[in-house]
């Protein structure tokens, strides 16, 4: 996979988190409450980041905000 098609689909999720946040009328800080995750985790989770806690973090996001 070329680094163009990972930074594309990192911004795919991204953007899809944003939409289902803003439909919900809701923060980024909210989430984190939400999840039980620092905000700046979250933020990291969200842009793309690959680690462990990361992937973990997006995966609580799913289920939250009901992505599949």
């Amino acid at each position: 996979m070329t680094e163009e098609a990972v930074m594309a689909g990192a911004n795919a999720i991204k953007n899809k988190i944003k939409i289902e946040l803003l439909e919900r009328n809701m923060t980024q800080v909210e989430l984190s409450d939400l999840i039980k995750e620092n905000p700046q985790q979250l933020n990291r989770a969200i842009h793309g980041d690959m680690s462990p806690k990361s992937k973990a973090i997006r995966e609580k996001i799913y289920k939250v905000l009901n992505i599949k």
